[in-house]
């Protein structure tokens, strides 16, 4: 059954236009409370980010559930995996997060995680569409549930955070440079570096609901680059928005993206004996990644892009450690989510434990040249079943020769064809990428 509000990552949009609209957000909650209600404990918990309509969608929120009799328990401004950790420690019936992730403040998203933690399964989130499409009906008033704004969130999860790496991680000694994107993680985030004993400086944390991802975090890592080289800092850790996600930068001014931070994670575990299986990536991921995890004996596999997917196929093999170059890391055996906190301690621990900078580990990686082009189609095209598109990916593979792969991915929410190519030189890459798109452009644009 086709989707009627939610994307893979719950329902995003402009704000004040339709479906991110209080009307919309109220019937939301409403429609989500009478799907939940009665399964647990008959609470939902709601967290946010920085955006300044992140009030309004809060109390929208609040209305509907109540309308519906279930209890909501208010956050505040919290980063997303902390909404799914709350969820399961407070015993709740669902976690709600009013967020667009690194997206601008005039965006903001409702997305939704189960009672254990997790994204909700699609039969859950259906339901939610059906009961959407049916007349709103209170209940009776001595049964309308209640708001409690909850004050020792930022406490738990501190301390969940840094459960994660215990035995005890002594961050003494070393120089931080913390950028919160003006968002979710910008008190939390500094504070659980600074209790592991870091000295932590800081950019990004002063939301004015306006400027979250402004300039700053993970998207943009320029103002992170300058301070770290001036403060000749050890590293500099990025998040975004909502702090699901986080990229590095080095000692040196370096920018590490998602898939050298995923293969350094792995291969300190795997070193330690404690990665159960190997590593899930996607079809996105560096081939040196992949080549780099092989040599080093730890299995590899993609699974499509977006987070979901991944957490998918790690769930289907057992596995433990998947990701994305964006950032947005799992890692199974301490968080149901990607959580860029927590996964910022795993790379941190392999560097305390190894004695080795950021940039000495991710050089065992060697990254393959990747070049990307967007093509436009003006009428849609399956490029697998396309005979001219199929035989020239055919031969551009065969002229590769096993030193770069092919991929062409068709854009879930634009008219577009992505063409990607990388391999190991990075003139060859860019002549093939620009051949193979025209091809692509003749049959589709």
């Amino acid at each position: 059954m086709g989707r009627k509000y939610f994307g893979t990552d719950g329902v995003r949009g402009l704000v004040g236009q339709f479906p991110i609209t209080p009307e919309f957000v109220m019937k939301l909650g409403w429609a989500a409370g009478q799907v939940f209600a009665g399964h647990g404990a008959n609470r939902v918990i709601i967290g946010k980010d920085t955006r300044l309509s992140g009030y309004m969608f809060e109390s929208a929120l609040e209305a509907g559930l109540s309308a519906a009799g279930v209890d909501a328990w208010l956050l505040g401004p919290m980063p997303t995996p902390a909404i799914a950790y709350l969820t399961r420690t407070f015993n709740a019936n669902a976690g709600i997060v009013i967020s667009a992730s690194h997206n601008p403040y005039y965006d903001n998203g409702i997305k939704f995680f189960s009672s254990e933690g997790t994204k909700l399964p699609d039969s859950v989130e259906l339901a939610i569409e059906e009961m959407m499409d049916q007349e709103m009906v209170v209940a009776d008033p001595a049964k309308f549930g209640r708001a409690k704004r909850v004050d020792d969130a930022a406490g738990r999860y501190i301390e969940y955070c840094k459960a994660t790496v215990r035995p005890h991680l002594d961050l003494s000694g070393m120089h931080i440079v913390v950028d919160a994107a003006h968002g979710a993680n910008y008190h939390v985030g500094p504070e659980v570096f600074r209790e592991l004993g870091a000295r932590v400086d800081t950019i990004g944390v002063s939301p004015d609901g306006l400027n979250i991802n402004q300039g700053v975090g993970s998207t943009y890592l320029e103002t992170l680059k300058e301070a770290v080289l001036e403060k000749k800092a050890h590293i500099g850790i990025a998040f975004d928005g909502d702090g699901d996600r986080f990229l590095m930068v080095d000692h040196t001014g370096h920018q590490v993206d998602g898939d050298e931070l995923l293969y350094v994670i792995a291969r300190h575990r795997h070193s330690q004996g404690e990665l159960a299986g190997g590593v899930v990536g996607t079809v996105m991921s560096n081939l040196g990644m992949e080549k780099a995890l092989e040599g080093a004996g730890i299995p590899f596999a993609r699974a499509k892009v977006g987070d979901r997917y991944v957490i998918e196929m790690m769930q289907a093999k057992g596995w433990q450690l998947g990701g994305e170059s964006s950032g947005h890391l799992i890692c199974r055996h301490v968080s149901t989510t990607g959580d860029g906190i927590v996964a910022a301690l795993q790379v941190l621990r392999a560097m305390v434990a190894t004695g080795r900078s950021l940039s000495d580990m991710c050089g065992d990686m060697v990254k393959y040249p990747q070049t990307m082009i967007n093509v436009r189609m003006s009428e849609r095209v399956d490029p697998d079943s396309n005979k001219a598109i199929s035989e020239a990916v055919q031969q551009t593979e065969t002229e590769l020769a096993g030193r770069g792969r092919v991929l062409l991915r068709t854009s879930g929410t634009e008219p577009v064809i992505r063409v990607m190519i990388e391999g190991e030189d990075a003139d060859e890459v860019s002549t093939r990428c620009r051949s193979l798109a025209d091809v692509v452009e003749a049959e589709a644009g």
